[in-house]
Order: C-alpha cells, then structure tokens, then sequence
C-alpha cells in the first residue's frame, strides 16, 4: 500500500488547522458518542424535573433549575462513573454536594426571614396548621444535617432502599439504619417540641 505524499500532507495541515483542545471528528461521531449523548439526554428528560423540585425544596427556589443544570453538567462529565441501573440515587447524592457547596456561597438569612414554599394547604382550622407546621419544621431543623438530609430524601423524594443507599454512599443495610436511626430522632424531637 502506498500513501500519496500530498494527502498526507492535506491530512497534517487538516490537523494544524484544528484549534487546540478540539477532538471534534471531521465525520459523524462514533457510535458510542452517540449512545452516550442518547443516554444522557434520557437521563435529562426523565430526571430533571426531581431534580428541579428537590433543590426547590432545599434552597432558593430562583436557583434551583441553574444548580439542576449544574448536576448534570458533572453528570455528563463523569458519565462513566453514574451507575446506569441507579441514575437518580447518583444524580441526588450529586445534588446534595452541589447544594452544600452552593450553601456555602450564601450569606446567613435568619429562618424566620425564608419565605414558605410548597403546596398552599386548605384546612378547617389554618392556626391550628401553622402551629402544627411551625412545630414540625422545627423538629425536622433540630436533628443533625445527615439526618435531614436522609429524611428528606425518604420523604420528599421517594427513595428507599437500595436507592436510598446509593444517593448517601452507603450499603443497603447502613442506608435502612440510618433511616430507622434518623426517624427514631425526628420522632424524639417532635415529642419534646409538641406543645400543643
């Protein structure tokens, strides 16, 4: 096989030309780049709104869908390492980094000073559900972070199990304890707090 000397060199110039740090093919990615780009824009579609909503229920609401974009942003650049048959434990143990560093950044807002977010509730007796409110969000802020952070992700996002143990890291049985451990917390808070 002989090589033409000026397509080598149209090939060597093709390359000089290319700006440093652009591995873009001149042809149509590979198969694999296009299963992960497919992969990861599943992965977008089925889990962004979870995502939107946990940081919603965990931080400036104003903020969440920029720090869901920046999950997924690591998301894409460790896709090797996000578990494929456990995506939203991966992405919502990565939230939870991402949300602490964010936290960081803020300046001290004092609790009384955060607006109230969720669902507006309608009941019979609406003191008797802000005390009731009041009381639980005041249990739920005197346990430790890890607790909250294990109960939240039980309550609010509907992990359990091996979900569960995959969003904190920990095995199965380590992430049922914590949980069993973290209720038996919030149960002896609630207790000590009810005053009415």
């Amino acid at each position: 096989m002989t090589i033409d000397s000026t397509t080598a060199a149209a090939d060597a110039s093709e390359e000089s030309a290319m700006p440093e740090g652009t591995d873009l093919p001149l042809t149509h990615p590979a198969p694999d780049a296009r299963a992960e780009a497919a992969w990861f824009t599943a992965a977008v579609h089925e889990h962004s709104t979870a995502l939107v909503r946990y940081f919603a229920r965990r931080g400036p609401r104003q903020d969440a869908e920029d720090l869901a974009a920046e999950v997924f942003a690591v998301a894409w650049r460790r896709r090797d390492d996000v578990p494929r048959e456990a995506v939203l434990p991966w992405l919502y143990r990565t939230a939870g980094f991402t949300l602490a560093n964010h936290r960081r950044k803020l300046v001290d807002l004092p609790v009384d000073a955060v607006p109230e977010t969720g669902l507006v509730r309608v009941r019979e007796h609406p003191e008797l559900s802000a005390l009731f409110d009041a009381e639980l969000r005041g249990a739920l802020a005197s346990v430790g972070e890890r607790d909250r952070q294990i109960l939240l992700l039980h309550a609010w996002e509907g992990l359990d199990g091996a979900e569960l143990a995959d969003a904190l890291g920990i095995s199965r049985s380590g992430a049922d304890a914590a949980l069993s451990r973290a209720r038996k917390r919030l149960r002896d808070a609630w207790h000590e707090r009810l005053t009415f």
